[in-house]
């Protein structure tokens, strides 16, 4: 079944202005809902309608998704507060805004759901991360009325990404990185092949019903990662391996830091579990994913001390 109208929420995000820009090159016509439209001012360019829209209010949001054939869903987040299972900002982004987009959805007569989920994503894992993200996943298919596709990538780096940016960042001013969990894995896919996987299961009937995995096509350890962004940079930081104990009061002090932590607590649990594939990618996503050692270099290597700063100042709030 073909879908034209698709409405994306979280589209002004990383993921969602690749995407976004690879709906418009599919012909899609593209809304996006965001809370204040300055902050998708680079959007505004391309043929789409960018709607300043509190997605968390039922009434706002069935209004967003009314005459769409397909919602697709990338809100997330990293930090979420503390609770149990998890903490009200977990529950408020990962569970409760995919049961609003559910009903929403149903209650407006549309067929498709595309949720972006995470790698890991289990209701009883390590994390408050990974708890909220499998509980998300089961209400999206606890939809009755819906063509609903979850997509799980593992980590995912690009030329606007908070993850390899944010370790040439620290190449660049520390002589030194003491890094917890240096031994966690990961299947770092690039944000292109994520736009591509979700465009090109949009329209797949037999995608229905489906949760896929998404991933490249090499395994790395968080310590190859940095090292491999001193490397590209040209600046190699020395490594210190943080036992467990020490990695934890890291993340505790930065998160008692003003403004987004770099690093919590939840992070770390979150790593005890591998964001790796468990499998090869499926035929269908139609994607033939490509390497760090090919993208990460045209903009890891070419950026401005300035615009790396910038990854600092969004997460201190300024």
């Amino acid at each position: 079944m073909r879908h034209q109208a698709i409405a994306v929420i979280g589209g002004s995000g990383f993921i969602g202005s690749h995407l976004v820009n690879a709906l418009v090159e599919a012909g899609k016509d593209v809304r996006v809902a965001t809370r204040r439209r300055a902050s998708a001012s680079h959007l505004t360019l391309l043929p789409i309608d960018v709607l300043e829209t509190d997605v968390t209010d039922p009434v706002a949001l069935a209004s967003f998704v009314e005459g769409c054939d397909a919602v697709i869903n990338l809100v997330g987040t990293l930090h979420g507060g503390h609770g149990d299972p998890y903490g009200a900002g977990f529950a408020k982004l990962h569970v409760e805004l995919p049961t609003k987009i559910v009903a929403a959805c149903e209650g407006k007569g549309v067929h498709r759901l595309i949720h972006l989920s995470s790698l890991g994503a289990d209701p009883r894992g390590p994390s408050m991360y990974l708890r909220s993200k499998g509980d998300g996943e089961k209400a999206v298919r606890a939809a009755t009325a819906l063509a609903t596709t979850i997509l799980r990538p593992s980590v995912v780096f690009g030329p606007e990404d908070n993850f390899l940016n944010r370790f040439a960042v620290l190449q660049k001013l520390f002589p030194m990185i003491p890094l917890g969990m240096p031994d966690a894995k990961f299947q770092p896919v690039y944000v292109g092949d994520v736009s591509r996987a979700i465009v090109n299961v949009l329209d797949l009937d037999a995608a229905s019903g489906h949760t896929y995995e998404l991933g490249g096509p090499s395994v790395y350890t968080l310590e190859q990662l940095v090292r491999y962004c001193g490397e590209v940079v040209g600046r190699q930081a020395r490594i210190v391996r943080l036992p467990n104990t020490f990695a934890r009061l890291q993340a505790f002090s930065f998160e008692l830091a003003p403004g987004e932590p770099v690093l919590t607590r939840d992070n770390l649990d979150s790593m005890k579990v591998d964001s790796v594939l468990t499998g090869p990618l499926a035929p269908e996503l139609g994607i033939e994913p490509a390497s760090i050692e090919t993208i990460a270099p045209l903009y890891l290597a070419d950026a401005s001390l300035r615009s790396r700063l910038n990854i600092f100042r969004a997460s201190a709030g300024r």
